[in-house]
């Protein structure tokens, strides 16, 4: 059973959005740490996504330590850990720079951007609830 919501989108590769939603769906508390991923074979089939997108997702989910397999048990979500100097650098310059160019180019001035940013901090702090 897939415990997390995706819509997905045209333009966007199905891995990267699937990937998303879990990353959503763990911030927001859908998925919590020591919880049962869904196998390859079951997302492939309840998504409807190839066998080979659905394995690419959990290996790389796997890699930024968001989900572990357990021998016997299967795949669960890890305990949230603390973002590397790395990560930190690629958020907080790199992701940050694309929504200012972005919202510069699409004329959204600075208090919008900080208003969204403030309304969707505390809209995934409450499960996705307002």
């Amino acid at each position: 059973m897939i415990n997390f919501t995706i819509k997905f989108q045209s333009g966007i590769p199905i891995y990267e959005q699937v990937v998303y939603a879990v990353k959503k769906a763990i911030v927001t508390e859908q998925l919590k740490a020591g919880d049962r991923f869904p196998s390859v074979r079951e997302m492939s089939k309840e998504l409807r996504i190839n066998p080979n997108t659905a394995q690419k997702v959990v290996s790389h989910l796997v890699r930024e330590n968001i989900l572990e397999i357990k021998p016997g048990i299967g795949s669960t979500v890890s305990e949230l850990g603390v973002a590397t100097k790395a990560e930190r650098h690629r958020i907080l310059n790199d992701e940050v720079e694309k929504l200012i160019v972005e919202s510069k180019r699409l004329s959204i001035n600075k208090e919008e951007i900080m208003d969204a940013i403030d309304r969707h901090w505390k809209l995934d702090s409450k499960g996705g609830k307002e």
